[in-house]
């Protein structure tokens, strides 16, 4: 096995751990994270009905347009503060947030305060 799916297998054996302990609900849904080596996506999830209550991503046509890259700290507060947005439109004000076994620094750090700055409650 190469190292890059040694990396891969580690990150979800770590978001599978945090998995057992995280649940979103009707009143706190589930805010789910992930990243990719180009773009960084966020759901917000009822995991009770098995529902995306809102989605945003940097493959938005419009988030797109506006950043330089996609793949930075700048895109993932765009991010952020897009899905903090979406989910206050659909009547929600705290999620539980779930980092998606990646560490909380750069990428994930970036949108989750922008989120919270957004008036996200997590």
């Amino acid at each position: 096995m190469n190292r890059q799916a040694d990396r891969r297998n580690t990150r979800i054996r770590r978001h599978v751990r945090l998995r057992t302990h995280l649940e979103g609900g009707p009143t706190r849904p589930r805010l789910a994270v992930f990243r990719s080596l180009h773009h960084v996506y966020a759901q917000v999830i009822d995991d009770v009905s098995g529902r995306t209550l809102a989605a945003a991503s940097t493959t938005d046509g419009a988030l797109r347009k506006s950043l330089k890259s996609p793949s930075s700290a700048e895109g993932a507060a765009a991010v952020g503060k897009s899905i903090a947005e979406r989910a206050r439109q659909a009547g929600i004000e705290t999620v539980v947030f779930d980092r998606g076994g990646f560490p909380y620094h750069g990428r994930i750090k970036a949108l989750a305060e922008a989120a919270r700055s957004a008036g996200l409650k997590f």
